[in-house]
């Protein structure tokens, strides 16, 4: 928000209630409006679509932007109502509905897991009759490693899809594939990857998101085996998927078993959990600044180039804390770049030009933050952003 009105641009944000506290950049917004949530994140569309079409009465609006993954269908049907200019409905599903974009994904000949919907009782018992334990169990639309379920046995299974009710149709059922999980970061200008961060993480979100513990990942060198497989096949996806502008976040996960790279999900959006200030650190990109000057030049019809990135290596490490501010003085080196300001979070970027650095760093944090500071149980006192 902050660089479209830097460009020129009038902002106006459609946000829910809860968050009219957040730390927004006021600065930048000409006007808000706030929508009231049925349930977290979830409004109600046909008064969306109403009070949208109040709005457009006296404002001429010519860009929708979602800013997370919960925005992304909200911003489709409303580009779908009034015929504004970006992804529609039917691409967006590509991009938020994780049972929708591995059949895509599957379709255009690109390695998935094995998974099946769950609508139907026979082709679930097919499917675990076929594929080996262990699965997961996963929401097609959630926005992060929350309400995922391993399970093991044929029983535990059927228990956890009863347990669903009248929201089993909302899950998908995929083979658990151990392996080495990655993020593949992007901008897109007219159909052309302009831009590409290959990262690998080495503690898995939904390992962190279900046992605690320490997130953390790593750039990989742009001319390493890995990066080049990875952009690759993340070209594909976005290729296949119709993605025409904006910023992506894709996850691959290559297999223990053979070595291969299996698409596991995307999103037409910045990456979360402060993964832009590590591609930053390490390519002096900001990709949600670029993100920004990409919609200001289709808005204006003028070509888009993306600087040179920067051959840095860098890290990221997250991780849930007992104290709502973190002493940062005994994490000072020299290849600290950023230190997060997150209430009980500990968050730290760091930077080198030297890969192994860059894991010695991250490594020695891990440590410290395990034996002194973790909290792997929510605190009383959460942050409300």
């Amino acid at each position: 928000m902050d660089e479209m009105k830097s460009l020129g641009n009038k902002i106006i944000l459609v946000t829910s209630e809860n968050l009219k506290d957040k730390n927004w950049p006021w600065h930048a917004i000409d006007e808000v409006f706030y929508m009231p949530e049925i349930k977290p994140s979830v409004w109600n569309m046909d008064h969306l679509v109403q009070g949208f079409s109040h709005l457009m009465q006296t404002r001429k609006v010519d860009a929708v932007i979602a800013l997370d993954d919960y925005d992304v269908e909200k911003a489709a049907l409303i580009r779908e109502t009034f015929r504004i200019p970006g992804m529609g409905q039917t691409t967006h599903r590509y991009f938020r509905d994780k049972l929708a974009m591995r059949q895509k994904a599957k379709d255009s000949g690109i390695n998935v897991p094995e998974f099946t919907a769950v609508f139907n009782n026979d082709e679930v018992n097919r499917f675990v009759d076929k594929v080996p334990a262990p699965w997961v169990l996963k929401p097609r639309s959630e926005a992060s490693a929350s309400g995922i379920k391993k399970l093991s046995s044929k029983e535990d299974l059927w228990e956890a899809l009863n347990n669903l009710g009248e929201e089993r149709h909302l899950f998908l059922l995929e083979s658990f594939k151990p392996g080495d999980v990655y993020h593949v970061d992007s901008l897109t200008f007219n159909k052309e990857i302009v831009f590409t961060s290959a990262s690998k993480y080495l503690a898995p979100p939904m390992q962190v998101s279900h046992e605690g513990g320490v997130f953390r990942t790593k750039t990989l060198g742009r001319y390493s085996d890995e990066f080049q497989a990875l952009d690759q096949v993340n070209a594909k996806v976005l290729s296949n998927f119709g993605l025409m502008n904006g910023a992506t976040h894709t996850e691959f996960i290559r297999s223990k078993d053979d070595g291969k790279y299996y698409f596991l999900e995307t999103s037409s959006r910045v990456g979360g959990a402060h993964i832009p200030d590590l591609v930053e650190a390490s390519s002096n990109i900001n990709i949600w600044r670029e993100w920004a000057k990409i919609e200001d030049a289709l808005l204006r019809g003028k070509t888009y180039e993306v600087s040179k990135p920067t051959g840095y290596y860098s890290g990221l490490i997250v991780a849930l804390i007992k104290d709502k501010e973190p002493d940062y003085n005994q994490f000072e080196c020299e290849e600290a770049v950023k230190f997060l300001p997150i209430d009980y979070h500990v968050g730290i970027v760091y930077k080198s030009k030297d890969s192994t650095v860059v894991q010695e760093r991250l490594d020695k944090a891990a440590e410290k933050i395990h034996a002194e500071m973790l909290n792997i149980l929510p605190p009383k006192s959460k942050p409300t952003s």
